[in-house]
């Protein structure tokens, strides 16, 4: 039976880094609250997720976004938008 959770992920710390590499930050950091929060080590994410994740340009990811979680029968995670 898949485990299914809505969070809500601060993107907040992608900032931090050089203005070209922001989005792919903010990707890293998804991927990095999915593994600690669903207890997955392999954590994989959604096309339309990634999307907008690039919307804007590398430079300049949205300050949060919300993602729904689905966990696999196998183990993985799938994240994609929440609705």
């Amino acid at each position: 039976m898949p485990e299914e959770q809505v969070y809500t992920i601060p993107l907040k710390d992608a900032r931090k880094t050089q203005k070209q590499k922001r989005a792919a930050r903010a990707a890293k950091l998804v991927k990095e609250f999915l593994k600690r929060h669903m207890k997955s080590e392999i954590v994989n994410l959604d096309q339309e997720l990634n999307n907008q994740l690039w919307k804007h340009s590398a430079g300049n990811p949205p300050p949060k976004i919300r993602v729904k979680a689905i966990r696999q029968d196998d183990g993985a995670v799938l994240a994609s938008l929440a609705e």
